[in-house]
């Protein structure tokens, strides 16, 4: 590098090291949680009366499967299912607002287009009962290949619905219909 290059960059350099706008900063948000563990591990987490963990893991894979999931990984003896769908995620809005971006700035917004939901189930064998904890989360991929967002699914509704649904087959499995 010619030592004019080596001055500007090394000034630009003790510039920034100098400049508050220059530092990295952790943005406050990054640190904060969106809800208090206990409760997210409460929401996600069921009792099951009854010591077939067996039953239980059977009864989970059958309800991914009907709720539209592959099971992509299943331990039974560590008591985990692992299981993915993928889904459009092209959205009107987003499709409208990159048609006008192009037109007024002559230029392309990147839009969502494909997304993966996980699930992800461990069992926990007690005495007399299976714990069942859940979680989802979902990937979204935009029409240039990249990740544009990654989250933890933590509607209420959805950790309900699928605990009844898994409540159901449960019972359903342990009459053996």
């Amino acid at each position: 590098m010619p030592i004019r290059a080596r001055s500007v960059a090394a000034l630009a350099g003790a510039i920034c090291s100098a400049g508050p706008g220059c530092t990295a900063r952790i943005p406050s948000a990054a640190l904060a949680l969106t809800a208090p563990p206990i409760e997210i591990r409460q929401r996600s987490t069921r009792r099951f009366d009854t010591p077939d963990e067996g039953a239980i893991l059977s009864a989970v894979a059958g309800l991914l499967q009907d709720l539209g999931f592959t099971i992509d990984n299943s331990e039974s003896e560590l008591g985990l299912i692992v299981a993915s769908k993928d889904r459009s995620a092209v959205e009107a809005g987003q499709v409208a607002a990159k048609v006008f971006h192009a037109v007024l700035f002559r230029s392309d917004l990147p839009i969502d287009r494909r997304q993966k939901f996980r699930a992800s189930v461990v069992t926990r064998p007690a005495a007399n009962h299976v714990l069942v904890r859940v979680t989802f989360q979902r990937i979204v991929w935009n029409d240039r290949g990249e990740v544009s967002r990654r989250e933890r699914m933590d509607d209420a509704k959805l950790y309900q619905d699928f605990f009844a649904r898994l409540s159901k087959a449960v019972f359903l499995e342990a009459q053996a219909v």
